[in-house]
């Protein structure tokens, strides 16, 4: 191997040592291996002490510890930051009664969910905005627009919201979007590491750009949504979830057509987040065809009316 002569090659050395690990480094066990090996390259090519070479195996270590399975505890602390810097963009809605209403509902499908337990249990929030949008933290937490709650005529209909939503956290969509991003934090440590040893502008401005990522985290969850699969298999969930409870299950394909009809093309609102709700309604047709037709109890359409009317 060529000794590279500057902090450049240098710096294009790591990267192509990034690129071929990172894609593998979620699920590598042996990933201190690799950073020992890096070393002994680096080494024996002159590219670095053997207190580098050190300093690297250390980091890739610590690296493959990030990638131990998260605890529930943990996840719950992780909604727990990802609902924060939600509330940060959104404010609660200060009603009390539509708040109380909402975590009934919502505790209520929870426990017939595939995932009726977390480490702190589910908590559901109004958000004080008129956009229509919903979202789904690791660890139970779950909030939902004035404007999504507003969009659902029914009982039946707000159920399918919260089952939705509920099935986004039995099927661990948001955790596994932080892993993810904690593939790009482990990526971080490396760089910073690298830093602390090697120095050079060109790794500072590294660093920072993984550093940068980072913060980002959050932000993709709100800004890009959960993948089109994982929005079919919370709608799945959300099926199965409501059919226990007693719901009729349309009130899903209801609102989705109601929600077709209030989207405006490039808002960024629910239409950002989410995939075509005619694309939605059309993957669990086959499911509703056969679904049998239950009228609203009194008690329900009132309850409903009462909490939900005003806000």
């Amino acid at each position: 191997m060529k000794k590279p002569k500057n902090q450049t090659e240098l710096r294009l050395l790591f990267l192509c040592v990034l690129a071929a690990v990172g894609p593998a480094l979620a699920g590598c066990q042996h990933l201190g291996a690799v950073g020992e090996a890096v070393g002994q390259v680096g080494v024996a090519t002159g590219t670095m002490s053997e207190d580098q070479a050190k300093s690297l195996a250390r980091t890739t270590e610590a690296v493959a510890k990030t990638f131990a399975d998260i605890t529930p505890e943990q996840e719950y602390y992780i909604g727990r930051a990802v609902t924060a810097s939600i509330l940060k963009t959104y404010k609660p809605y200060n009603n009390t009664e539509a708040n109380r209403y909402l975590n009934l509902l919502g505790q209520t499908l929870a426990q017939a969910s595939g995932k009726p337990e977390t480490f702190g249990g589910y908590h559901f929030l109004l958000l004080d905005s008129d956009d229509i949008n919903a979202f789904a933290a690791p660890g139970g937490f779950i909030v939902i627009t004035r404007g999504m709650a507003q969009l659902c005529k029914n009982e039946d209909e707000l159920a399918a919201v919260l089952a939705h939503e509920i099935g986004h956290v039995e099927n661990s969509h948001g955790l596994k979007a932080i892993q993810r991003g904690r593939l790009t934090s482990a990526l971080t440590i490396l760089a910073t590491e690298s830093v602390k040893t090697f120095g050079g502008k060109e790794l500072a401005e590294l660093t920072q750009a993984f550093e940068g990522s980072i913060n980002d985290i959050t932000t993709t969850m709100m800004v890009n949504g959960y993948s089109r699969g994982q929005e079919m298999e919370a709608d799945q969930a959300a099926l199965t979830t409501l059919k226990a409870v007693g719901y009729n299950r349309r009130g899903l394909a209801n609102m989705l057509a109601e929600m077709k009809t209030r989207l405006k093309p490039g808002g960024l609102d629910f239409a950002k987040t989410h995939p075509d709700p005619n694309v939605r309604i059309k993957a669990i047709s086959g499911e509703l065809k056969e679904e049998p037709a239950i009228s609203e109890p009194a008690a329900r359409g009132k309850r409903f009316g009462k909490a939900m009317g005003k806000i």
